[in-house]
């Protein structure tokens, strides 16, 4: 079952707002600005933004049926059909009967996935945008982030 966050009523000053409101333009601006590098990088590497997600999510060393990556990715069943369609048709993944149930079909990633899974996993990755940043600058900022993303983050933000 998953859990309900509400963020923390603000203090009604109307500078803290202001600044507040300042960052959360700058965090939208910034966000738009990622997904755009990742989104022609990634056109780049011949897959959607939704077929890179789903070749990210699934683990080159354990196959995994498509109901749990649908799960994992939080979409309908028939969704991920379609992506695995195109990332079966482009080499990527192969379905195969699971040796454990072979009433079951589950998704393995090919050599050429492993390389471009390697390949999008760099692509979400991507720190050009904070280059800028001194190491001490980053480390805050990292904190801050996961400050604030703490208390709503719909997805796991960990590392993979």
């Amino acid at each position: 079952m998953s859990q309900q966050h509400t963020a923390p009523s603000a203090p009604r000053d109307p500078g803290r707002a202001a600044l507040a409101g300042d960052v959360v333009r700058r965090i939208t601006h910034l966000a738009a600005a990622l997904r755009h590098y990742q989104d022609v990088e990634i056109a780049e590497l011949g897959l959607t933004p939704a077929t890179a997600r789903a070749l990210h999510a699934l683990d080159p060393d354990r196959p995994l049926p498509a109901r749990d990556l649908a799960e994992g990715l939080g979409c309908d069943r028939s969704n991920v059909t379609a992506l695995v369609d195109r990332l079966e048709r482009a080499g990527l993944v192969e379905r195969r009967t699971d040796p454990a149930d072979r009433r079951q079909k589950t998704l393995v990633v090919t050599g050429p996935g492993r390389q471009v899974r390697a390949r999008v996993h760099q692509v979400v990755s991507d720190s050009r945008l904070l280059a800028g940043l001194s190491v001490p600058e980053l480390a805050t900022l990292r904190e801050l982030v996961w400050k604030v993303s703490d208390g709503g983050c719909p997805e796991r933000c960990d590392d993979d």
